[in-house]
């Protein structure tokens, strides 16, 4: 799995769509500023977070309060499977919950979260991405989920 880690599967992915791909994630444990690298400035992020705005500029702010949530956050690409303009990646995000996230105080629980994410790139610039994240599983992992009868009536 080591290998994996440091060295991604990588199959039919051009040179400057893998760039794209990587400065996005590079994004949440680097800096917000890797957007406009990786992204053009009317990118669809499909779904929106709840009260995000649409847009490159529209996902910084998350991304700014996904590193205070998550000040060590890791995205390991395991796989990037391509072809023109198209980029599938599986992937995980891990880090440690340290600051309040979904409404959730910080519980201090590391968390290892599956991704898996559609891209469509143009010109070194991702368009479009369609993303799944085990968000059930990460409420698991850090204790916020199940609730406890005490806490439903609440």
């Amino acid at each position: 799995m080591t290998d994996q880690i440091n060295t991604p599967a990588i199959t039919g992915v051009s040179d400057p769509d893998r760039k794209a791909i990587e400065a996005l994630y590079r994004a949440f444990s680097e800096g917000a500023d890797f957007l406009d690298e990786a992204v053009c400035s009317d990118w669809q992020d499909i779904p929106l977070a709840p009260g995000q705005e649409p847009g490159r500029d529209g996902m910084k702010p998350l991304i700014r309060a996904f590193q205070a949530a998550f000040p060590d956050v890791k995205i390991i690409v395991h796989e990037m499977i391509g072809g023109p303009g198209r980029v599938a990646v599986r992937a995980e995000i891990i880090g440690t919950h340290s600051g309040e996230w979904f409404g959730i105080a910080p519980t201090g629980r590391a968390f290892r979260m599956p991704i898996h994410e559609f891209h469509y790139v143009e010109n070194g610039k991702v368009t479009h991405t369609w993303h799944l994240e085990d968000w059930l599983g990460w409420l698991y992992q850090v204790g916020a989920w199940p609730i406890t009868d005490q806490e439903a009536s609440q």
